[in-house]
């Protein structure tokens, strides 16, 4: 895919489906980064041979799909959604196209959750060619080589044999993951018996506080309260001083003089240091970054409930089907 096209995509999305930004490396804390087109390294190719028209409202190919209704969108969004079915085949794996599977094979979970997938572009604005390829993208993504995460269980709620384990990479000073953290947890907590959810502290160098922070969660985790001391480290992110830091364990029950030793020490800076590594061989390059299951999810596409359980979703057909899709 090609960059400019690419940016387009993203940027429509993180203005029209209320995805959440990121703080990376090179960001300021509360100033995220304006998206530039890149320049292309390589010639323009020639265009494409000319399709052939949808339809001029989408109605036909969007109307009759037991269970789906796409009238709510804009004329211009059924006009593209009408050729990513017409033109798409559904990655079911069956001969069909993703319009044809949704009305014929209406047993078929998969061509549901990729139709919603491209409704919401269709709507962010996004032309049908683009959508395609974002399609492409993120399906491609179940077959690339998975991350390796491994993670304390203390850091981790929901059942730990659940199928799916969802590791997020976070800076307590970050405000993009601090907005993330109810979404994350509520959706952790709703998809507990079939979801595992893993925090782990990755401190950008940007952030002045996010190293005490990250040491601080890892010595209340050996006190038997990391989720304790990670909410309130959200909770308090606009001032997270040593000090104050230490005020929040004693606010949590803990010994707070206990803490301060820790952090003077050093006692936990070289397990976060191992957990920057890891996220770094992930090849994380801001927080929030999320794994289903080592597979990267662009956040890109939306931290909220719709999104995360699209993934989930996927994830759990993928993985009941021995890494391939559901046959139709």
């Amino acid at each position: 895919m090609l960059p400019d096209r690419r940016n387009r995509v993203l940027l429509a999305l993180t203005l029209a489906l209320t995805a959440l930004s990121a703080c990376t490396k090179n960001s300021e804390a509360a100033q995220p980064a304006q998206p530039t087109a890149p320049k292309p390294s390589t010639p323009a190719p020639a265009a494409p041979p000319p399709r052939a028209a949808a339809p001029a409202s989408g109605g036909s190919v969007l109307s009759g799909i037991p269970g789906m209704d796409f009238s709510a969108l804009p004329p211009a969004a059924q006009r593209e959604l009408s050729t990513v079915f017409t033109d798409e085949f559904c990655y079911c794996g069956c001969p069909h196209t993703l319009g044809q599977c949704l009305k014929g094979h209406t047993t078929c979970q998969h061509a549901k959750r990729m139709a919603r997938l491209a409704a919401r572009q269709a709507a962010a604005g996004v032309p049908a060619t683009e959508i395609i390829v974002a399609l492409s993208e993120y399906y491609s993504a179940f077959r690339a080589t998975r991350q390796k995460l491994e993670v304390d269980p203390r850091m981790c709620m929901g059942d730990p044999k659940a199928q799916v384990t969802l590791v997020e990479f976070s800076d307590f000073e970050c405000p993009y993951c601090g907005t993330a953290r109810p979404v994350l947890e509520a959706f952790a907590k709703k998809n507990a018996s079939r979801l595992r959810f893993c925090n782990v502290p990755y401190p950008l160098p940007m952030h002045p506080n996010a190293v005490p922070a990250g040491q601080a969660a890892l010595w209340a985790r050996d006190q038997g309260k990391y989720w304790e001391m990670h909410d309130a480290l959200f909770e308090n992110a606009r001032n997270l001083s040593p000090a104050n830091i230490v005020a929040i364990a004693n606010k949590l029950g803990l010994k707070g003089a206990d803490l301060q030793k820790a952090l003077q020490a050093g006692t936990y800076a070289q397990e976060l240091e191992k957990y920057k590594a890891l996220g770094t061989s992930a090849n994380i390059r801001g927080t929030p970054s999320l794994f289903f299951n080592g597979r990267a999810y662009d956040t890109q596409m939306g931290v909220n409930e719709e999104s995360l359980t699209h993934s989930l979703e996927d994830e759990l057909e993928w993985r009941a089907n021995n890494n391939a899709w559901a046959a139709d």
